[in-house]
């Protein structure tokens, strides 16, 4: 991986936990995440009519991908209505990379280095124990299986996109129409599910919302770039120093506490991070 897109991705986890904050911010995280969606609609439709039309073959993947980013969203905000960001945002992204790097040793049959899969798992292993503190803690138990099928739902969708930005041969036209096919597929679902509802003020989570679509927005289309630059398994890893992000974010932004725990387990993260750059 080139530096270039080392830091790339350090930018795009920045984004990404961003975006987490400011749905926590909006007062309504199911509306704020709809609001995050359809604007992402919108500009990814716009972005969609001045490239090429996709090629037959790439479809398949688009809509793939569209129903997995739907799922995890939903899941992710499940997730939120039990936990904090600071636990809820670990568990969730923590397991996607273990998975993925199964997936593309024995699927894929990506090349890594000894170096990239010791960064991996270092970073997999800081990421477990930030996740640790919610039996710690005594937090709500409920979290874990919707933050858990958040983190499959990552694995399935960083697979999809890796593989799909490849056979488009245009990431920024990919990544337009993934986010068509996501709002096409979670608006009516998030209508069924909460009615009229999940719509709320516009001073409570129309802002919240439309900034969060523009950090996902620019965070995603940066990654799938990277996964079309380097090794997936590598990319949806980094990406995982998000969670350093996240912590920073729960803990200046939201005055969550700040332990041992979670300390122990940024520095395993950014010992990770340090190891895939070897």
């Amino acid at each position: 991986m080139s530096l270039g897109v080392f830091l790339a991705v350090l930018g795009a986890a920045f984004l990404h936990a961003a975006w987490n904050g400011l749905i926590r911010l909006g007062g309504n995280p199911l509306g704020t995440m709809l609001i995050m969606t359809l604007t992402q609609g919108l500009v990814g439709l716009a972005v969609a009519v001045l490239r090429p039309w996709p090629a037959t073959d790439v479809w398949p993947w688009l809509v793939a991908s569209g129903a997995l980013h739907s799922a995890y969203k939903f899941l992710l905000i499940f997730a939120y209505e039990h936990g904090d960001l600071s636990r809820v945002y670990p568990i969730a992204r923590g397991a996607a990379p273990a998975i993925v790097l199964v997936a593309s040793l024995l699927i894929l049959a990506e090349p890594m280095t000894g170096g990239e899969i010791l960064g991996i798992a270092v970073l997999i292993a800081g990421i477990l124990t930030m996740a640790q503190g919610v039996f710690a803690a005594g937090e709500s138990a409920r979290l874990l299986p919707f933050a858990l099928g958040s983190a499959l739902a990552t694995a399935g969708y960083s697979i999809v996109d890796g593989v799909g930005a490849r056979i488009s041969g245009d990431a920024v036209m990919y990544v337009a129409w993934l986010f068509v096919f996501d709002a096409v597929f979670f608006t009516p679902v998030c209508l069924g599910l909460r009615g009229r509802s999940v719509w709320v003020p516009p001073g409570r989570a129309w802002a919240p919302g439309v900034a969060a679509a523009l950090g996902s927005y620019a965070a995603y289309a940066i990654a799938v770039w990277a996964m079309t630059r380097a090794p997936i398994a590598l990319v949806t890893a980094l990406r995982e120093t998000s969670i350093l992000f996240a912590v920073l974010i729960g803990w200046l932004v939201f005055r969550e506490p700040m332990g041992r725990g979670k300390a122990l387990a940024a520095g395993l993260i950014l010992a990770g991070v340090v190891l895939t750059r070897l």
